[in-house]
């Protein structure tokens, strides 16, 4: 592979390429009836600073490791446990977190399937004749229903890779910016609609009381964590690509402020629009696939504004899907040899046999708590031990600094191993508790 493939070419292309990992569909859905329900302003409050710290220490911990060892999951835990003598454990080890980036593609396929299945109805206008609660019982039910979706997804998802970094990078140029660009477009629209200013009193109106109560900071943590990707292995591949010259800090903070930005402009479009129209906003995953296509029905150039949205969300889903098989490939190709085509053939293979057996809600639903309840948050402890308490302070300290234009001081390492770890491994034991928290 050449320097073109290792590399991104620019700071804007990193930072869209690690954006479109870190932005997906539980930004959509999920950060907008979280705000409403956990106190409005309060929970953001809160959520900022989450998402500042993660971003500072955790974020930008997965770009240096990766930065560092020059390649992706398996090299990365590796180069870190080598430091104390045990990089074949660490080798061993890596391979948890990386079986969580590939489980969490099969199942996300599936659920990038079903969007893309909707936005082929927004296109030929079905999406507004039919009733949309048994348009999406018909995905979520049946067996191979979605499965010439869930082929396409999975087919344009591994196009965008045959050219490593450089693919990655040219592809997000255009999802990510089409992705805000639409929805800012949405959301004016949404602006004008009678009623949806009892949409932004839901969003941004505080209520301090939410501030004393527990479950509103268990939320707004587990939200911004997992909206980062900070999996122990997702973001890893994006530091293996960025340049020796950037800016690890402020390319975490960079990622950070955008991936916040998109959550925020699609709560500009799905909660004022559900007020509008007397939706509930705490509907889950259903706003997405059966509310947001009842108000299209209801809105002059429906049709159009519902194919804007559904476009809109296809870009977040394979972006972020993209990340998920890069991790995978990357280590399969670094590790073994292997020809790119032959291990995006091969990813390719795995998913469908797989997925196409869990395609129904009833089945896919379990493999996701799987993943996302205890493979992911596992792999983020993992991770975190690995960078902070198994990589010398002084291997942390020199790569971190590295295209710094102020020097970095060593707060950073002490806030990432006495505070961040910690915060990582309470993630992990309340998304047990609670039975998911992201």
């Amino acid at each position: 592979m050449d320097n073109s493939e290792r590399k991104f070419q620019s700071k804007i292309g990193f930072i869209l390429s690690c954006v479109g990992s870190a932005v997906g569909m539980a930004n959509i859905w999920a950060f907008p009836y979280r705000v409403g329900k956990y106190g409005g302003a309060v929970f953001l409050l809160i959520y900022f600073m989450f998402i500042a710290l993660f971003s500072y220490v955790g974020l930008s911990a997965e770009y240096l490791i990766g930065r560092r060892a020059e390649t992706g999951t398996l090299g990365s835990y590796e180069y870190a446990w080598n430091e104390k003598g045990k990089g074949k454990l660490g080798y061993t080890l890596a391979y948890i977190p990386l079986l969580g980036s590939m489980s969490i593609a099969i199942g996300y396929a599936i659920i990038s399937a079903w969007v893309l299945r909707t936005f082929g109805a927004s296109v030929t206008g079905k999406i507004l004749e039919v009733d949309t609660a048994q348009f999406f019982g018909e995905a979520v039910q049946g067996n191979f229903v979605i499965l010439p979706w869930h082929i396409a997804v999975i087919i344009i998802t591994l196009l965008t890779l045959f050219a490593g970094a450089s693919s990655i990078e040219k592809t997000n140029k255009i999802m990510m910016p089409a992705f805000f660009i639409l929805f800012f477009i949405l959301a004016v629209r949404v602006a004008f609609l009678p009623g949806a200013i009892e949409g932004y009193k839901y969003l941004f109106v505080p209520d301090w009381s939410y501030l004393f109560n527990v479950e509103t900071w268990v939320n707004a943590m587990g939200q911004a964590f997992f909206s980062l990707s900070i999996t122990g292995s997702g973001m890893i591949v994006c530091g293996a690509y960025l340049d020796k010259k950037e800016d690890i800090v402020n390319g975490a903070l960079q990622t950070g402020i955008f991936d916040t930005l998109a959550a925020m402009i699609a709560a500009f479009v799905v909660i004022p629009a559900s007020f509008a129209f007397g939706y509930p906003a705490s509907a889950g995953p259903s706003l997405m696939f059966m509310t947001i296509p009842e108000i299209f029905k209801q809105m002059p150039f429906g049709q159009l504004l519902a194919i804007l949205f559904f476009i809109s969300v296809v870009f977040a889903a394979v972006s972020s899907l993209q990340n998920m098989f890069e991790v995978v490939g990357e280590s399969i190709i670094t590790r073994f040899k292997l020809s790119r085509k032959a291990v995006i053939f091969l990813l390719a293979i795995i998913s469908l046999a797989i997925g196409i057996f869990i395609e129904p809600e009833n089945k896919v639903g379990p493999w996701m708590d799987v993943v996302t309840i205890y493979i992911i948050p596992f792999g983020a402890v993992l991770g975190a031990i690995s960078w902070y308490w198994l990589l010398k302070k002084e291997s942390y300290m020199e790569e971190l600094n590295l295209g710094s234009k102020v020097p970095r001081s060593d707060i950073y390492h002490t806030i990432g191993k006495y505070i961040y770890v910690p915060l990582v491994l309470v993630v992990f034991v309340l998304g047990i508790i609670y039975h998911g928290i992201g």
